[in-house]
């Protein structure tokens, strides 16, 4: 036999799968059928389970008889012969209407359901026949008045302007602002009825990265550079070692090497570097960035878009020298701490070792190593190192 709160929790569980259909089916005026009144099951106990502990079973039933006077509602009752006594037991709470089931499910739900029938009938007033009206409800309950109004508003906008080109921030919608709409665009396209919005495009990615080759540096050319992904980019010289660097200031300050470029890693994804095709197609691919969860993860996110990128001071004998200049708290100062892993197949062996040590509960040590606590002249060699393994090119020293 179930407990008050195990059933008020199925109550709950049917309370969030059926509040909006029932406050958009009331706002048109057409009953939800088969929703409410409901009954949720408080057991049935054989006749053996009865018989082996039934003063266990009588306190429960107390337990439910004082639990519905109080909160004042029904319960179904089935007769059963115990011990040649007949005797009455619960089988069903009965719910009559969602407003009671809110009552009993407590806060938030009462107030969020008056929210939802006001919101519901506003909704079908200003967008009467739209066939979203339910799930666009549900996204939009906890909204506060001021953003559910600008919703309403820019649904009733982009129904007239389906192809208007503009970026979010050119919308002219007042109060609206570029991230509100970024954060909110699927509601939109529902209130409007539309699969797309007809924005202008994003923006193509920008990749930064800085000259490290000394003849061409010699030339007085530009040594900082950046370009879009797809542009017909014309670069002084076609690099053989490409260095992605986590870190701006690592890239913009790495010394010189020959034939090396050393791009900025911060603030694109993996898939807009898979896109140059002077990083991929790099005789020597090398990523460094920090000794933690993140810049191993960053890694692998490289080699899972197609970059096969070599890891640069990344490893547990590395984390072993710099160890003394580890932190345990993250660029906000938030503490580090363990965490679940994630999907890390494509990170080489040494690597994914120090990964694991790092979310690790029972680890001990700092969780992080900030590459920019190893010098730069030490990324050099070690960048010279992996090149001249991998014998891919000849550097000179």
């Amino acid at each position: 036999m179930k407990t008050p709160p195990t059933v008020l929790a199925d109550v709950a569980r049917r309370l969030a799968r059926t509040w909006a259909q029932h406050a958009t089916s009331s706002a048109a005026g057409v009953p939800a059928e088969g929703l409410w009144p409901h009954e949720f099951a408080i057991g049935n106990p054989t006749q053996n389970e009865l018989e082996r502990d039934f003063p266990a079973y009588v306190r429960r039933v107390q337990l439910w008889w004082a639990w519905a006077e109080e909160h004042r509602v029904q319960l179904r009752w089935r007769t059963r012969h115990v011990s040649s006594t007949a005797q009455q037991l619960p089988t069903h709470l009965v719910v009559e209407d969602i407003s009671a089931a809110a009552r009993l499910a407590g806060a938030p739900w009462p107030e969020r359901l008056v929210r939802a029938e006001h919101r519901a009938a506003a909704l079908r007033d200003r967008f009467d026949g739209n066939p979203n009206l339910e799930r666009v409800l549900s996204g939009s309950v906890d909204l506060n008045d001021v953003d559910f109004e600008l919703l309403c508003r820019a649904g009733a906008w982009f129904a007239l302007n389906q192809d208007s080109r503009l970026t979010p921030r050119q919308v002219p919608i007042e109060g609206m602002h570029a991230k509100w709409l970024n954060t909110r665009q699927a509601l939109v396209k529902q209130l409007a009825i539309l699969d797309d919005l007809g924005l202008a495009p994003r923006h193509p990615s920008r990749v930064h990265f800085t000259y490290l080759d000394p003849q061409y540096r010699a030339t007085r050319g530009r040594i900082h550079d950046c370009i879009s992904t797809g542009d017909n980019a014309h670069l002084p010289y076609i690099p053989r070692v490409v260095l992605i660097s986590e870190n701006k200031d690592t890239a913009v300050w790495f010394p010189p090497v020959a034939s090396a470029i050393a791009v900025e890693g911060a603030g694109s994804g993996a898939a807009a570097f898979a896109a140059v095709n002077w990083i991929r197609d790099a005789e020597v691919l090398v990523y460094w960035g920090d000794m933690d969860a993140d810049g191993l993860e960053i890694l692998n996110e490289f080699r899972a878009a197609g970059l096969p990128a070599v890891p640069l001071l990344m490893d547990f004998e590395t984390y072993l020298r710099w160890e003394r200049y580890g932190v345990n708290v993250d660029a906000k100062g938030k503490d580090l701490t363990n965490r679940p892993p994630r999907p890390v197949e494509q990170l080489p062996a040494e690597q994914r070792e120090l990964y694991f040590k790092l979310i690790d509960e029972r680890w001990t040590r700092v969780r992080r190593v900030e590459q920019e606590r190893i010098p730069l002249d030490v990324a050099r060699a070690a960048l010279i190192a992996v090149v001249t393994e991998r014998r891919q090119v000849s550097v000179d020293a």
